[in-house]
């Protein structure tokens, strides 16, 4: 029998009893507090703005986004994609135009880039990892490695004579060597690497790693070693030494010790058929003022290039110095393990103290060429390095540091505003993106 006085609500299927005044009170304080719990919950959660948390301004990153469409708008190249880090952080990727332009397939921040030379600083840091293993010295002659590189001769005055010393690992890391490339040499020692089939790491070969570097070192050097800079096939030396030291072939090196441990899931010196439809096509000028698609294998004057062929599976050359190819996220985290000391995600390649001699100054004593280094710059271990902002003329901190590829990209790793920055882009020659790139992303810093 229910009396009178009782009052028996029913809330979500329950029901409650409640026997007097200060009962019934209490329930309306209950139901009230869980009702604004409720509809707090029900909010969306407030939005951060990762880029004004990073001292970035939206505002000036559509600045950055204005100029790479323009380069697209321009038919100057068929697409960008570009990325900034700050603070260990991803503040912006920006994808625009078209990965094939004839196909009309859309760029997309996943897209993958051959990144050519900036594979070298991965051998780089490869090297300096072997270095805390105590299973190679920089001041070690390359001839402990690589035998055939006793009784090295120098082309001087038009004649062969005996090196003065033998070359290092040290010689190698900072292009001091007295290789050089087949494509940048037009003279002699340019001549006998083509001549006898010395390949520089950009077209498609039967050779192995050992092969090729056994017969660069039946050549001359073009200077002595250590006398003076000369960018060069150094880096594809630096991989068979790897190779040598480590017992392991280099594309098994950076594939367990670097890109595994860094989760660089895209980086590799092959593209699998499941990821060929993300491979960013390359284009040259046209000589109309746009663009046209890269032949495979197609010749610049010394330079051959086979941008296809070469990146199939079953090749057989792994060049330390030009082979990869990566996305701009992946590559965001090799340059961010640099910018954090060598670590990254509890991944730990190399020690802070090997950052820093990588990316002090090596080149200070010996002249180099202003076109391919660049003013208030010089070079470390795998890396330019910024020595004098003013002398650059654009925008950036002394202490940065990075390096490029001849198909267009870029990266730079600024210690001093813990920040990474990079840009791809498919073309050869004459891509100029790269000289806007850097003073969009500095322009874009408001803290």
């Amino acid at each position: 029998m229910k009396r009178s006085g009782d009052i028996m609500p029913t809330f979500r299927g329950y029901q409650m009893r409640v026997l007097n005044t200060a009962g019934r009170a209490c329930l309306v304080v209950w139901l009230t507090t869980i009702s604004l719990a409720a509809q707090q919950a029900a909010r969306p959660a407030a939005v951060v703005d990762t880029a004004a948390s990073a001292g970035i301004a939206r505002d000036r990153l559509a600045r950055l986004h204005a100029a790479m469409k323009g380069f697209v708008d321009r038919k100057e190249v068929s697409g960008i994609v570009t990325l900034i880090a700050r603070d260990g952080k991803t503040v912006d990727v920006h994808a625009v135009g078209q990965a094939d332009v004839e196909k009309n397939v859309a760029m997309k921040t996943d897209s993958i880039f051959r990144i050519a030379s900036m594979t070298k600083p991965v051998t780089s840091v490869a090297i300096m990892m072997l270095f805390e293993e105590n299973k190679l010295f920089l001041t070690d002659s390359v001839s402990k490695f690589i035998p055939a590189f006793k009784g090295t001769q120098v082309l001087e005055d038009g004649k062969p004579v005996a090196a003065r010393r033998q070359m290092t690992i040290r010689d190698l890391l900072t292009h001091r060597s007295g290789l050089t490339y087949g494509f940048l040499n037009g003279g002699a020692v340019g001549n006998g690497y083509r001549n006898n089939g010395i390949v520089d790491g950009l077209s498609q070969t039967p050779l192995t790693l050992e092969d090729n570097i056994n017969k660069l070192a039946a050549e001359p050097l073009i200077a002595q070693p250590g006398a003076a800079f000369n960018y060069s096939l150094s880096t594809d030396v630096l991989g068979r030494v790897v190779e040598v030291a480590s017992g392991q072939p280099l594309n098994v090196f950076f594939r367990e010790r670097i890109f595994k441990p860094l989760k660089m899931v895209d980086t590799d010196f092959v593209v699998p058929e499941s990821k060929w439809p993300r491979l960013v096509n390359v284009y040259s000028p046209d000589g109309k003022g746009g663009i046209r698609p890269m032949s495979d294998p197609e010749t610049f004057g010394n330079t051959l290039m086979s941008p296809f062929a070469s990146y199939r599976e079953g090749k057989t050359y792994f060049s330390g110095g030009a082979g990869l190819v990566s996305t701009a996220a992946d590559y965001s985290r090799f340059a961010n393990m640099l910018l954090n000391g060598g670590v990254l995600d509890g991944a730990r390649l190399l020690s802070p103290k090997s950052i820093e001699l990588m990316t002090s100054n090596h080149t200070a004593d010996v002249p180099h060429p202003l076109s391919l280094i660049g003013a208030g710059r010089e070079f470390g271990l795998g890396v330019q390095v910024v020595t004098d902002v003013a002398a650059t003329q654009t925008l950036g901190s002394v202490g940065m540091y990075g390096w490029s590829g001849i198909y267009g990209t870029v990266f730079w790793v600024d210690p001093k505003e813990k920040l990474v920055s990079i840009m791809m882009v498919q073309k050869y020659p004459g891509s100029t993106v790269a000289g806007t790139f850097l003073p969009m992303v500095y322009q874009s810093l408001v803290r």
